[in-house]
């Protein structure tokens, strides 16, 4: 499926005649191999590559990942990867279809479909390879997301807000991993953290996991 952001007057436009204009875009594959360590997710390697090629290194161009270790990212993953292949000047972010893709669709979905992939003789305009096992937790630091650092390069930093959310990482996922640092702790005096679930129903299944007990007991919003 292509889909893309769109502004409100390309909205107007659509509503009112249905139709949006396009280039079709050309195409950068980004290979991923081997498989991330546990803190490492779907942020931290589209935060990796932003770092490489820069706010504007897929300027309207469509990001295709491939390779082995696509298999080794979720659903959760692969949303925020693709979501954010705008913060790179992308059109948009594409995934093969596999087995998880199709678990995932199965009771989500009534109407029939079609699986395409990309033609064996395919064109890039660029081809990037990540090994996953080498990268660590991704910091974008002010003020583009291409200014990234590893954790381990980042000196004490004084925090006044955390927000756990956005269209980013409001996923169940991101809230299971948020409460498992956080439960039985505190926020510290002077912080603000504020959750926002993407949906309504990863908010229902933050309150049957307990996670939403864990936030508030901590002092979340």
């Amino acid at each position: 499926a292509f889909s893309t952001g769109v502004g409100s007057t390309d909205m107007g436009c659509g509503m009112i005649t249905g139709q949006a204009w396009f280039k079709v875009p050309s195409a950068i594959k980004v290979v991923l191999t081997g498989k991330p360590s546990k803190w490492v997710s779907g942020k931290d390697v589209i935060l990796h590559i932003i770092g490489m090629i820069g706010v504007d290194g897929a300027l309207y161009k469509s990001m295709e990942f491939a390779g082995p270790g696509v298999s080794t990212l979720t659903m959760d993953d692969r949303f925020t990867i693709a979501n954010m292949a705008i913060e790179a000047g992308g059109k948009n972010g594409i995934f093969p279809v596999d087995d998880i893709t199709l678990e995932y669709v199965k009771g989500r979905s009534e109407r029939p479909y079609e699986v395409y992939e990309a033609d064996e003789d395919a064109e890039y305009d660029s081809v990037v390879t990540i090994d996953l096992s080498t990268l660590a937790p991704t910091v974008a630091c002010p003020h583009l997301p291409e200014n990234t650092k590893t954790v381990d390069e980042l000196s004490d930093v004084k925090i006044d807000q955390v927000v756990i959310g956005s269209c980013t990482n409001g996923r169940i996922e991101d809230m299971r991993t948020a409460a498992e640092i956080i439960k039985g702790k505190k926020i510290a005096d002077g912080v603000r953290c504020i959750v926002i679930p993407a949906t309504q129903s990863v908010y229902l299944q933050c309150i049957k996991e307990g996670i939403a007990e864990a936030f508030v007991e901590a002092g979340a919003i």
